[in-house]
């Protein structure tokens, strides 16, 4: 099994390609150590100890690395987990995977807006950034004042010029094709 890797613009994050569908359906990210009993792969990373944070997309896994950990460490220790998990045929997740959108139910005119900023998220926002080895999930929609609150996982999680994504990128293309969006916010 050849398990390529990509830098993200992270620098605290990796991302690692095993050449497999890593989660089917969704996305799933593991902020911590009780987060992690969901997943075998995941339990195996943070059990490494200076992995702080763990994200799979369709077919990859971003790895956060501890601050003052270094790369060089880590590396071949991740590699590692990721070739035991796909080579034991163990499941991802031992729970079910979600698509991360908060699912509130809105209605009337409030819930087509939403069912909009979904759409746009889902074909034109998340395939990018999961190209970084990241991505961005609706949290809510305030619909008296047009904000949206949007979450960001993965490599996108704590990355320098994750602002800059959401307010040059995002809020620009929410607010060209969903006229009630006023602004985007980022919630932790």
């Amino acid at each position: 099994m050849f398990i390529q890797t990509e830098p993200t613009p992270n620098p605290e994050v990796l991302k690692f390609l095993p050449g497999r569908e890593v989660l089917s359906g969704g996305a799933r990210e593991f902020r911590d150590d009780e987060e992690a009993d969901a997943s075998p792969l995941a339990r195996a990373l943070f059990d490494l100890g200076d992995v702080v944070r763990v994200f799979f997309g369709s077919d990859f896994v971003t790895v956060t690395k501890a601050e003052g950990t270094d790369w060089s460490h880590l590396k071949a220790p991740v590699l590692a987990a990721i070739m035991d998990h796909f080579t034991s045929g163990a499941p991802i997740l031992t729970t079910g995977a979600s698509d991360g959108h908060d699912q509130t139910v809105y209605e009337g005119d409030t819930a087509q807006i939403v069912a909009e900023i979904k759409d746009l998220l889902d074909t034109r926002i998340r395939p990018a950034v999961a190209q970084d080895g990241g991505d961005i999930v609706f949290s809510r929609f305030e619909a008296d004042t047009g904000v949206v609150y949007l979450h960001m996982r993965g490599a996108c999680s704590g990355c320098p010029s994750s602002s800059a994504t959401l307010k040059a990128g995002v809020e620009n293309m929410l607010k060209h094709y969903v006229p009630e969006v006023t602004r985007v916010e980022q919630t932790l």
